[in-house]
């Protein structure tokens, strides 16, 4: 009888063992976190980002909305940062992190925000959706970016590419959209600030 006891004890044991176990698996992100960086000139440029998929759907004009501002991503903001100061659009921007936004448009004239508050996307949600005054009151700078149209990517995806050492072209690519634009690292300026100072 008392080994009867103590082998139902461990049975009950194991299998309260891997419940517990079985409800702290969390499953997969739909839309994975991942990241992207590359040097170029003098500055490190790095974007953290969720990656959803397409999964058969109709992202641009139906999932997101024409001339609705979107955050350029899944999950929680799109984050670029720079280790240097940068010029995006012919504006300077200071060293450090900005929330990434684009404004899709049916005509592929589509902006591109690099906003102050790196950390605070959700402040600009009212009633489930981003406030686009909001959010233009805090843009460091907003351009067109170049669209482009055609192929499939599944994932959205960042990358940036360091060209001439110089200009970072950072893309922003999914379902059958590429929106780019550039980064001037300034490297001719840092050069000469260097300089300067002998």
């Amino acid at each position: 009888m008392k080994k009867i006891k103590s082998t139902f004890a461990v049975i009950a044991l194991t299998v309260f063992t891997s419940i517990a176990a079985f409800a702290q698996l969390q499953t997969p992100s739909l839309s994975p976190a991942s990241s992207v960086s590359q040097v170029v000139g003098f500055t490190k440029i790095n974007i953290d980002y969720s990656s959803p998929g397409v999964k058969g759907r109709k992202i641009f004009g139906e999932i997101e909305k024409y001339g609705v501002t979107w955050r350029a991503g899944a999950n929680a903001q799109t984050i670029i940062e720079f280790s240097t100061p940068v010029s995006v659009g012919g504006q300077n921007l200071r060293a450090g992190k900005y929330s990434i936004f684009i404004t899709p448009t049916e005509s592929g004239d589509w902006t591109v925000h690099l906003n102050k508050k790196a950390e605070s996307v959700f402040a600009y949600m009212v009633d489930g959706k981003i406030d686009e005054a909001a959010v233009a009151k805090d843009d460091a700078v907003s351009l067109k970016g170049k669209t482009e149209r055609g192929g499939s990517t599944e994932r959205l995806t960042y990358t940036i590419s360091a060209g001439d050492n110089k200009t970072a072209m950072i893309s922003m690519a999914w379902e059958n959209i590429k929106v780019t634009f550039p980064v001037d690292t300034q490297v001719d300026q840092k050069l000469e600030q260097f300089k300067s100072q002998f």
